[in-house]
């Protein structure tokens, strides 16, 4: 029947022979050796049997039947179970087995159409494949070495020379088979003797000269054997003088077949006899017996039971390899038989046995690790519990490799090397990089092939989903298996896929260089499956000693996040640079028409709020987790984008100092001039001319006149009403987005603009007063400043002001929104009380008043006062009387004598100045602040006082001037 074993990358551990013997030959030779070891164990005749199945391949015809051997002839059962493939955890035949076996009619089939008893010997014949007709032969040769060796043992001879003797030419069916039998045991005897003896030849030994140069020339042509005639009596004399040198022991035992690597090649051969024929992934049910014939080739072939365990378990090894890896108790058999072998290199330091035993296991580790360093290739669900037994195999290899062989090992504390753990941390992340590596070869493959598609994915997004799912996988097949020899099989595992996948994307993120929709794509792919891996990472360590710290530390964070909000901030940056490029631009150009638009606005204010509005509405849409983490950032760029348009269109605008003229010096009525007409024309046109001088930068730009600056405040107004509008859109985005908490907008202090409303009231402020004032002491100067108490107060008296007064106020009105009207109004009524009390206290010497003058003054000021309550549709009373209590409290002091004046004048410098003030009242400085208690107040009453005492008075104590 011919072998179903396949061809194997495994080369034999123990050595290749220098010699030219074939497998066959060694076969042949085997089995010489074990018939002869058979033979002798009795001292009855060695004969064959012909006691065999009737469907046994007989390989040759029955020769004739020779006087048995009992150590043969002992009929062999499969009744009951081996002790030995019991101990290797070996099923038997028609035992329920996972594994796949193939019934056929071979010697421990159990099968058979007429099975009558066999015996070891032909057991054996039929297990090596060895026709009847050699098997005849060699046993009719033994026979008459057997009578030869009376008193001694076979191995005191050499079996291939005394086979030499005993046969010749005639014992062979032809010529050509004789020949090659001659061939084999001459190269027997050369393998054995010169090229790998068991004890080390010298150089210059003469015998082993002698008997390379008969053995050469014998292969050229042959000599004649099985006579004691010259030839042979000189081969004879070479080959025992070689074979019976000394190893050391004590023995007579000739040594031809125990040097290393012939005799292990000779006993793997008669090992593999072991397994069925018929069934080469099962070994037979009479393994104990024939086993125990095999050992008796020890004594030829130097073998001892520390070599057995070794070559066995290379043998159950090599023919679970053999055999497609399909029957798994080989391989359990391997691994129990390594637990024996690992005993045996802790009890001895052999070096021969050391060298044997280190090539054998580094053989099988080599092959066991070709697969598990990339297990992903060879492994799946489906024969996963294949991985785990070339896992436990290869893990027995390398403790004893590591612990028994190496010299590292031993100089270091055996606690300090986990043998089993290092290797599968080895194998994961080995396999898991060449894994990652396929997947992104793959990934890349498909972006090219789907180059011409609309929108494909980033190559880094489909390798993390691809990477996700191998974690996935690698967590639920593989990982449960390897978790047996390392606890954090899985965190070793994604640790290893996060640092291959952090190589790609940090490259990535380093050449970003703007927030593109595959950019974003990719990061929110990676923190994905960062957060993944390292989910998994925990779950694994949730029972270890360190809770997976030395794991979790091994995958330092991608900054996935961090990169998104970097671009995300570079996004933002870019908006408002050009936001405030735009306010700089369109400023410029504005105009502040009132007949802009419907709504008296400036057209700049509807487009930087429908800029804001799109930015907002393009950041929440942005395809990033971290709106809520980033929003504030946004929001404190557009809130100083629009201080900045505040700012800018209230520049230039002045304030209500701008308008209010500087208070000419001091000086005293010059009482009953004639020229006091003449005097007082020429003061009011150079009076006209100054006041024109200091306001005339404001006039020179038409954007700044009354309703451009009232543009500008409801410019401003509607900025600061838009703020609640886009802080509550704000809020229902954040109500929308996906990545969002309850508390992100829950807390609406970080989502409110800060800057700008404040701005937006200040400059709603500033130009509302800028407008009154300008109004009141520009607009309106030459009827308040130049034409108001002129001369006669009874002849320039308030009216034309009014009038004045009430057509800017309508104007106004039109103008400005409602919500602002009353301030402005209200601060246009504050300015004319204002200007009305700086005519009457600071008028220059144009202007003075009797006391009889102080009814019209008085009556003058209520009309003022009634234009802004107009009969109760304008200002509140409440304000009126509130912006009109300085002037009130000051009028009073018009219509009371001068020397009253002079005396409460005395008093107050008395109390504010002490005794000093009593030899000369110094000038009091002028605050700006009108009081009836005030110094300042009260003297300038006494300078506008168109009496003789006040002149007198002033001349004496402060030598004021009649005329500037």
């Amino acid at each position: 029947m011919p072998s179903k074993l396949t061809s194997t990358d495994l080369q034999s551990p123990f050595g290749q022979l220098a010699s030219q013997l074939t497998d066959s030959d060694l076969r042949l030779t085997a089995y010489d050796v074990f018939l002869a070891v058979c033979r002798t164990s009795s001292s009855k005749p060695l004969s064959t049997s012909t006691s065999f199945s009737s469907d046994s391949p007989s390989l040759n015809s029955p020769s004739e039947n020779y006087n048995h051997s009992p150590a043969l002839q002992r009929s062999l059962t499969s009744a009951a179970a081996s002790k030995m493939k019991k101990a290797l955890g070996l099923k038997s035949p028609g035992s329920s087995s996972g594994s796949k076996k193939s019934p056929g009619p071979g010697p421990g089939s159990g099968q058979g159409k007429s099975m009558r008893p066999m015996t070891v010997g032909e057991l054996m014949r039929i297990q090596m494949r060895i026709p009847e007709t050699i098997d005849s032969r060699v046993r009719r040769s033994l026979l008459r070495i057997g009578g030869g060796l009376v008193g001694r043992r076979i191995e005191s001879v050499v079996l291939p020379l005394e086979l030499l003797q005993q046969l010749k030419q005639s014992d062979f069916t032809d010529q050509q088979e004789y020949v090659e039998w001659q061939r084999r045991n001459l190269k027997v005897l050369e393998a054995g003797l010169l090229l790998h003896p068991r004890v080390t030849l010298d150089k210059s030994n003469k015998a082993s000269q002698r008997l390379r140069q008969i053995i050469h020339a014998a292969l050229d042509r042959s000599i004649e054997t099985g006579k004691n005639n010259e030839s042979m009596q000189v081969l004879r004399t070479a080959v025992m003088s070689l074979a019976s040198r000394s190893d050391g022991s004590l023995s007579d035992s000739c040594h031809w077949a125990d040097g290393i690597p012939l005799n292990l090649r000779l006993y793997e051969i008669l090992l593999e006899t072991c397994f069925d024929i018929s069934d080469e992934t099962s070994i037979i049910e009479e393994v104990d017996e024939l086993m125990e014939h095999i050992k008796k080739t020890w004594v030829i072939l130097g073998i001892n039971q520390m070599l057995h365990n070794l070559c066995f378990a290379w043998a159950l090894f090599h023919r679970f390899v053999a055999t497609g890896q399909v029957e798994m108790d080989l391989l359990y058999a391997a691994d129990s038989q390594l637990v024996d072998v690992a005993k045996d290199s802790k009890a001895t330091k052999d070096p021969d046995y050391s060298k044997i035993l280190s090539s054998t296991l580094t053989s099988i580790l080599g092959w066991a690790e070709k697969r598990l360093l990339a297990y992903h290739d060879t492994f799946d669900s489906g024969n996963i519990y294949t991985m785990q037994g070339i896992i436990s195999l290869g893990i027995s290899a390398a403790k004893i490799l590591v612990e028994d062989v190496s010299t590292e090992y031993r100089r270091k504390r055996k606690g300090e090397v986990d043998v089993a753990r290092s290797r599968i941390d080895t194998y994961i992340r080995s396999s898991l990089r060449t894994a990652f590596a396929q997947r992104m070869e793959k990934t890349d493959s498909s972006r090219r092939a789907s180059r011409n598609q609309l929108n494909p994915l980033p190559v880094l997004a489909i390798l993390a989903k691809d990477v996700g799912e191998l974690a996935a996988h690698e967590k639920q097949v593989f990982s449960p298996i390897l978790k047996g020899w390392h606890p954090l099989a899985a965190g070793v595992a994604v640790a290893t896929l996060h640092a291959c996948y952090a190589n790609e994307i940090k490259q990535f993120i380093s050449g970003i260089t703007e927030l593109t929709p595959d950019a974003v794509q990719v990061l929110r792919a990676a923190d994905k499956l960062e957060k993944d891996l390292v989910q998994i990472a925990v779950e694994d360590a949730v029972d270890s000693d360190d809770g997976g710290k030395a794991i979790i530390r091994e995958m330092p964070p991608y900054e996935a996040e961090t990169a998104i909000g970097n671009l995300v901030k570079g996004w933002i940056k870019t908006r408002v640079d050009r936001l405030k490029e735009w306010v700089d631009r369109n400023l410029q150009q504005e105009v502040w028409s009132p007949q802009a638009n419907q709504e008296g606005y400036a057209p700049s204010a509807v487009e930087i709020l429908r800029i804001i509005d799109e930015t907002l509405d393009a950041f929440f849409q942005l395809p990033i987790p971290t709106h809520p983490a980033l929003l504030r950032d946004l929001m404190v760029g557009l809130d100083k984008c629009l201080q900045y348009y505040v700012i800018k269109a209230k520049s230039g605008c002045g304030s209500h100092t701008t308008y209010i003229p500087t208070m000419p010096a001091l000086t005293r009525c010059e009482i009953g001039s004639k020229f006091q007409g003449v005097w007082k024309k020429k003061e009011k046109l150079q009076n006209s001319k100054k006041r024109n001088s200091q306001v005339t930068t404001m006039n020179g730009d038409n954007s700044f006149g009354v309703p451009q600056l009232c543009v500008r405040i409801n410019t401003l107004h509607r900025i600061k009403s838009e703020m609640d509008v886009l802080e509550k859109r704000i809020i229902t985005h954040l109500r929308n987005c996906e990545s969002a908490h309850v508390e992100d907008f829950s807390n609406g202090l970080n989502k409110k603009f800060e800057l700008t409303p404040a701005a937006c009231v200040e400059g709603v402020q500033q130009l509302s007063e800028a407008v009154a004032y300008k109004i009141v002491f520009h607009d309106l100067s030459h009827v308040l400043w130049d034409g108001l108490y002129i001369g006669e107060p009874s002849s320039s008296r308030i009216d034309p002001l009014l009038e004045e007064l009430e057509r800017n106020l309508l104007i106004i009105s039109d103008i400005v929104h409602e919500r602002v009207r009353t301030r402005i109004i209200t601060d246009i009524m504050k300015a004319s009380c204002d200007g009305f009390l700086l005519v009457l206290l600071a008028g220059g010497p144009s202007r003075a008043f009797t006391r009889q003058d102080s009814q019209i003054i008085e009556d003058d000021f209520k009309a003022l006062k009634d234009l802004f309550w107009a009969n109760g549709d304008g200002l509140p009373a409440d304000l009126i009387d509130k912006f009109s209590a300085t002037a009130r409290g000051v009028l009073p002091l018009f219509g009371t004598d001068t020397d009253t004046l002079i005396e409460r004048f005395r008093c107050v410098n008395l109390e504010t100045y002490g005794s000093s003030a009593k030899s000369r009242f110094p000038l009091p400085p002028t605050s700006g602040q009108w009081n009836p208690t005030e110094l300042n107040t009260l003297l300038r009453v006494l300078c506008y006082r168109n009496d003789e005492t006040a002149s007198k008075f002033l001349k004496k104590t402060y030598n004021l001037p009649k005329k500037l």
